[in-house]
């Protein structure tokens, strides 16, 4: 009994735990490489070039089970469309952490079950019965994460000072209003085209199921597609030059702690408390994000970055709260109009991890 319970509640908890001060972790590390002249181009071109080498032998094992279909052009060309939605999102991301701070990409990671809800409707995955109470829910924490968004992107507002704050580790100047604003609206950006990615992906797992052949050759398109793009706009050879300094340290730790232990701990964890569980754990990640970036980076804490994070946070959980409402069956109000079958799926069941 001691075992089952450990393996149901004690592992999950520590490996989310483990997982959001990881990818907190990487972002600050980025953030740091960058801080030292590493250019964000060749960041995503070496760091899922070397994903994709460790998820080598994926598809020649897949290849041989009987249980999987071919990859046909069909599933090639979603994976094609994953990787350019991938690639895209990756370099605005990378792009916006290196004008703000991790704190501010961790804060607006939480709107992608808003972002989800909302393309979900576009898309008519899911549709609105405004009498309902968890789509009164969603509709709210939609609404309130967004406002939430606006705040921790537009209104910096006062520094917040730490009293006996010790000097950072690595330098660091602080963003000005106008490149924190470029930045957030980059990070938004970025969480949009997430959103997509996760739409795209669930279509794929539905045809192919077999996660690690799909993330292998997603890699090799997002390798690609960021080294073209990056050839176009770093034309100096030595920003491609490794060196054995914190830009390689970056790069690796990125390249197998994102793309494999970070994606097999989300997807068991989702196998064994479900997709509630995994994304509760998402605004933790901004409490680590102002530790690591205070202390490591030296940031400036602004109490509109403090105030909006809150904010999304709420949000967030009202979200989730209306979507646990409707997928335990329990949401009292008047007349539905949404269909289970097509509304159970793509709000939660696709937000499988934090980085594409």
């Amino acid at each position: 009994m001691a075992g089952r319970s450990c393996y149901r509640d004690v592992l999950p908890f520590t490996a989310m735990v483990a997982m959001e001060s990881t990818n907190v972790g990487l972002n600050t590390l980025f953030k740091a490489a960058t801080n030292r002249g590493m250019s964000y181009h060749v960041f995503v071109v070496y760091s899922y070039s070397i994903a994709a080498l460790a998820l080598l032998p994926a598809p020649f094992i897949s290849h041989r089970s009987r249980r999987l279909p071919p990859l046909n052009f069909s599933i090639m060309s979603k994976i094609l469309l994953l990787g350019l939605i991938g690639s895209s999102s990756q370099i605005m991301g990378y792009t916006g952490i290196s004008y703000s701070s991790p704190t501010l990409a961790s804060a607006i990671s939480n709107l992608v079950p808003a972002f989800t809800f909302i393309l979900a409707i576009i898309f008519r995955l899911e549709e609105v019965a405004l009498k309902s109470r968890s789509s009164q829910a969603k509709i709210i924490g939609t609404i309130v994460s967004l406002a939430g968004a606006f705040v921790v992107t537009l209104c910096k507002g006062p520094q917040i000072s730490f009293t006996g704050q010790t000097q950072s580790l690595l330098l660091n100047s602080p963003a000005s209003n106008s490149d924190w604003v470029i930045g957030g609206l980059l990070i938004t950006a970025e969480y949009i085209l997430v959103t997509l990615w996760y739409i795209v992906q669930a279509r794929i797992m539905k045809e192919y199921p077999n996660e690690l052949t799909v993330i292998f050759f997603y890699n090799v398109i997002v390798s690609i597609v960021a080294a073209i793009v990056g050839l176009i706009t770093e034309r100096d050879p030595n920003a491609w030059r490794l060196r054995p300094d914190m830009s390689l340290v970056s790069i690796l730790c990125s390249g197998l702690l994102n793309s494999l232990l970070n994606n097999s701990v989300h997807t068991w964890t989702l196998r064994v408390k479900g997709p509630v569980y995994v994304t509760m754990f998402k605004p933790l990640s901004i409490a680590i994000a102002v530790v690591m970036g205070v202390t490591f980076l030296g940031d400036t804490l602004y109490l509109g970055s403090l105030l909006g994070a809150t904010i999304i946070s709420v949000g967030f959980y009202t979200v989730l709260w209306g979507k646990a409402k409707e997928e335990s069956g329990d949401d009292s109000g008047a007349d539905s109009l949404e269909s289970p079958s097509s509304n159970k799926a793509p709000l939660l069941q696709t937000y499988k991890t934090e980085n594409v």
